[in-house]
């Protein structure tokens, strides 16, 4: 009974490995979310909120107070200067802003290139949008973007380029180069740039990210996407945004409507303060984060399984093929067994299965303790095959 659209799209690997979690009793080092709560004053603003009487629902471009606050937060941040009314709609998490973003703007045929490995919910939005999806593959070990191999997916029929800056799962940031690259291919060949950078300020070592909307060209053809979740720790909150040219929020705007309508009232007014009373939040959390970056690195190297240490987001890719797994899927499937660990297998995220059949990948925004926990638990077992 399944609709074509919806054909060959695998079930998200993010529910079954964190049940598999829960269900054998191992530290869950696999799905994105932190096990620490944001800023005490945004979860009393909910409180507030719903105490005040905002429960019902939201205009469905988002409450005007945080409309306002996300406008600040752009012009604060990157120099960017929004019409609130008109150019920012507010969405349910990032992931609604992709699905609307693509239903509201791809047509069937139209092409679609797109960073490699991505996230899951890319390929199900394109299919369901009716487009064809071109990869470019970020390749182990530095996940770099190859210009040529950009340069190569572009066909008569591209009309968008679906990017991801911070990158996951790789961590890579793209540079100022790299960006470039991608704004003069979108100008030469008349593409829109959908972005989405959900991880914008959780960037480590001084590695600085810049929205590709503030190159020059670049402003009239760039549909910018974010939320709160991961930069103020409220994931389940689910609160996110899109931000550019008023034909473009206006597109995402149209799909939206038909999806969720709105998106929930109180956690709109908590997140307009977080933006605006809770500013350095995000700073102090990349630091502890970038602390943890560093232990889960340190002690997957020591028990044989060398990270690629990166440079943004909560991730860091292993490779397992060394171990003797013929895919990281097997690998993680018998994690739990063998060491109370579950992580997430990569070739799902890939076209290219050969440059993703043997990564996975591992988070970092759990407490020291979780992390330990798994790090001893790891040496503890035999992970060869």
């Amino acid at each position: 009974m399944l609709a074509t659209r919806l054909e060959g799209i695998a079930p998200t690997i993010f529910n079954a490995m964190s049940a598999l979690a829960v269900r054998t009793g191992s530290v869950n080092l696999g799905q994105g979310f932190p096990d620490e709560d944001g800023p005490a004053s945004v979860l009393k603003a909910a409180q507030r909120a719903i105490d005040a009487g905002h429960n019902q629902y939201a205009p469905g471009i988002g409450v005007p107070s945080l409309r306002q606050a996300i406008a600040r937060h752009q012009r604060r941040h990157y120099g960017i200067e929004l019409d609130p009314d008109r150019e920012v709609c507010v969405t349910t998490g990032c992931t609604e802003a992709v699905a609307a973003a693509l239903l509201g703007l791809v047509d069937p045929g139209d092409g679609v290139v797109v960073l490699e490995p991505y996230y899951d919910s890319y390929v199900a939005m394109i299919q369901m949008a009716g487009g064809v999806r071109r990869p470019v593959t970020l390749r182990s070990p530095d996940f770099r973007l190859d210009v040529d191999r950009l340069r190569a997916a572009v066909t008569p029929r591209t009309r968008f380029v679906l990017l991801n800056t911070p990158h996951n799962p790789t961590g890579t940031v793209l540079t100022d180069a790299e960006l470039q690259a991608v704004a003069d291919l979108a100008i030469e060949h008349d593409l829109v740039v959908i972005t989405d950078e959900v991880y914008e300020h959780l960037v480590f070592d001084g590695a600085r990210h810049r929205p590709i909307a503030t190159l020059p060209g670049m402003w009239d053809r760039t549909l910018t996407l974010s939320s709160a979740g991961k930069s103020w720790s409220v994931t389940g909150w689910k609160v996110g945004w899109a931000t550019g040219p008023a034909e473009l929020v206006g597109a995402v705007l149209a799909a939206k409507q038909w999806l969720t309508y709105t998106s929930g009232t109180p956690a709109q007014h908590a997140v307009a303060h977080a933006l605006d009373a809770e500013p350095d939040f995000p700073a102090t959390l990349a630091r502890s984060l970038q602390d943890r970056r560093d232990l889960l690195c340190e002690g997957l190297a020591d028990v044989g399984l060398a990270p690629r240490v990166p440079e943004g987001t909560y991730f860091t890719l292993t490779d397992v093929g060394h171990l003797g797994w013929d895919d990281g899927l097997r690998f993680c499937e018998a994690l739990p067994e063998r060491a109370g660990v579950v992580a997430i297998p990569c070739q799902g995220f890939h076209d290219d299965q050969d440059a993703g059949r043997h990564l996975v990948r591992w988070a970092f925004c759990k407490e020291r303790s979780v992390i330990e926990d798994g790090l001893r638990r790891l040496a503890a077992a035999d992970l060869r095959r």
